[in-house]
């Protein structure tokens, strides 16, 4: 059976007359690709115009998909055709004195009318219209084409030496490696003196544009990379609102969880003394950690432990800039502010307070503020002395200086009560606790979402707050310690992470804040921290707290044409005022019934 072949430039069957699968699937081959007969000629003519040794194989039905293996022209020769070395001898010998040497073809190749039977004509290969097919093959794969070049002088490029290749590998490995959040800019590889440039990527895509049409033939997955990370205020995506008006709907709308509805009726949250919700942005910043960036910190050495440990402290770095605090080495990671206070009592307080040594807090004070301090009096045998309130909840400073003296070790009291709302006069208090060469412990759980607060301004000696009151997850916490004192306080509990070195007999301790953050911490929620004081610090502490004032006097005003209710804690009409700490605001949920 012989198998017609298509007139040169004559166009290609259509899709629909082609019978033959493509390999492995179902599908027939595509439009404007030849069918294999045609791929099959024009390798059999490749093959003809190049001189071959004898013993070159020849082209089988098995490397030609869909070709007939009944066909004389694609069927595999049996050993009796292939010509054997005497058979060749024989031809060449009764060949004129100046005929060209013929080399054995492939069998079912065209071959040439001159010469032995089987045998191409050589002249053929010396001339580049031998080789026209291929040109007749770049239209049908899109190929370009090709170019001459001249090839590179091996002379001129230099071999480089053991003193090129040190310098080489020093380079690599002082670059450091990028961080999650920095542009990734592909880096050229170093070239040696001599060598060819490499080629423009740009470049070399011309020459395969045929991948296209495969890309369209077979459905390939995407490649998926990891998405940014959420942006927060320090990107241009964000700007900070605290000198425009406040928006309460559109706030509220950041908020996924206020879209409940709750007995048929949509969610209202006013149990932000007990616990915040979480804005989405925070949920997104979660979300992003779990997916590109969790692993354990400060203790390994590849690309996800770098990822964490950054997105740790850059957390770190956030709390102190909200705090105003000196230095990230005085921000310790706890779980809230009642891990704080208990860890500052079991550090700090058993290596200061004696027998005969007093701490003084106040009627205002959370279960957290009383407890740890009863336990260390109980432990040491100190004495726990409470300052008395006013019936309007506010604190009796006049009691309270008289409870100060040279045996007063510690004070620790609220910023704003979780009970009244009250906002203590905390840097006044500070000042007077200070003047008897007490430590303070300012207790800010029930502040930090409502007011601005400067550590540096205030001058306490300790600061605690939990996250699960700014918006930020649960289960995280901060400790704001001088450094001075954190330096001479022995760390309350051991493990990994708090040590620099550990022997048999001795155990060395990190610096602060290291020292005091035993064992693997809530990594993933110190990073939600700081994406929600980035939420905050967008909204604008300023706008939040002018917002709380405005509610306050609506409400003040309210209330009191309605005989009979009597009002406690913190009670201002009027307009805020411009000092940066006001005791103008309360927040006036989580109040006792």
């Amino acid at each position: 059976m012989t198998t017609s072949e298509p007139q040169k430039g004559a166009p290609l069957k259509p899709a629909s007359d082609f019978s033959t699968s493509l390999p492995g699937s179902e599908l027939s081959i595509p439009p404007g690709l030849p069918d294999t007969e045609t791929l099959a000629r024009m390798a059999n003519e490749f093959f003809t115009a190049l001189p071959l040794t004898e013993g070159a194989l020849p082209l089988s039905t098995d490397s030609v998909p869909g070709a007939s293996a009944t066909s004389s022209r694609f069927a595999s020769p049996s050993p009796h055709d292939l010509p054997s070395e005497t058979r060749i001898h024989s031809a060449l010998a009764a060949l004129p004195q100046n005929a060209q040497p013929q080399v054995p073809a492939i069998p079912g190749a065209i071959m040439s009318p001159a010469g032995l039977p089987g045998s191409p004509d050589l002249a053929r290969f010396s001339d580049p219209a031998a080789f026209a097919f291929l040109e007749e093959a770049r239209p049908l794969f899109g190929f370009v084409g090709l170019t001459t070049a001249a090839p590179p002088n091996l002379d001129a490029i230099k071999i480089p030496t053991e003193t090129d290749l040190r310098a080489l590998a020093d380079e690599f490995s002082t670059t450091p490696p990028p961080r999650v959040g920095e542009p990734q800019i592909p880096q050229a590889a170093p070239q040696f003196p001599g060598a060819p440039a490499a080629p423009n990527p740009s470049e070399l895509s011309l020459g395969y544009s045929f991948l296209n049409e495969i890309r369209q033939l077979v459905a390939l997955p995407s490649i998926e990379t990891p998405s940014p990370i959420p942006a927060t205020p320090t990107d241009s995506s964000f700007s900070n609102l605290s000198s425009e008006p406040f928006d309460a709907a559109s706030i509220r709308r950041d908020f996924p969880i206020l879209e409940e509805r709750v007995n048929g009726k949509p969610l209202i949250w006013l149990d932000n003394a007990a616990t915040t919700q979480k804005p989405k942005s925070v949920i997104d910043r979660l979300s992003y950690f779990y997916s590109h960036e969790n692993s354990n910190i400060h203790r390994a050495a590849h690309e996800l432990a770098a990822r964490a440990t950054d997105a740790y402290e850059a957390a770190r770095e956030k709390v102190r800039r909200f705090l105003n605090a000196p230095s990230t080495k005085e921000i310790i990671f706890v779980r809230g502010a009642t891990e704080g206070i208990n860890l500052i009592a079991q550090s700090w307080g058993r290596q200061n307070v004696r027998k005969g040594d007093e701490i003084v807090i106040t009627w205002l004070e959370h279960h957290a503020n009383i407890v740890p301090w009863q336990m260390l009096c109980s432990e040491t045998g100190a004495r726990l002395r409470v300052v008395p309130v006013d019936d309007s909840g506010q604190v009796l400073l006049d009691e309270y200086h008289k409870l100060l003296g040279p045996r007063t070790r510690l004070v620790s009291f609220a910023q704003v009560s979780n009970a009244l709302g009250t906002v203590t006069p905390a840097q006044e208090m500070i000042e007077l606790a200070h003047r008897y060469g007490a430590k303070v412990l300012l207790d800010g759980a029930q502040a930090v979402s409502h007011m601005q607060v400067d550590m540096q301004v205030y001058d306490c000696d300790f600061y605690v707050f939990s996250g699960h009151k700014v918006f930020a997850p649960t289960g995280i916490g901060v400790v704001f310690g001088k450094y001075d004192i954190l330096e001479n306080t022995q760390p309350w509990q051991g493990g990994g992470n708090m040590i620099q070195d550990v022997t048999f007999e001795k155990t060395t301790y990190q610096q602060p804040p290291g020292r005091f953050e035993a064992g693997t911490g809530n990594i993933a929620d110190a990073v939600g921290l700081g994406a929600a004081i980035d939420y905050l610090s967008r909204i604008g502490m300023v706008n939040v707290s002018r917002h709380e004032h405005d509610l306050l006097v609506y409400a003040t005003e309210k209330l009191l044409r309605i005989p009979g209710p009597r009002l406690i804690g913190t009670q201002v009409l009027g307009k805020p005022s411009d000092r940066r700490f006001g005791d103008w605001m309360r927040e006036g949920a989580g109040c006792r019934r």
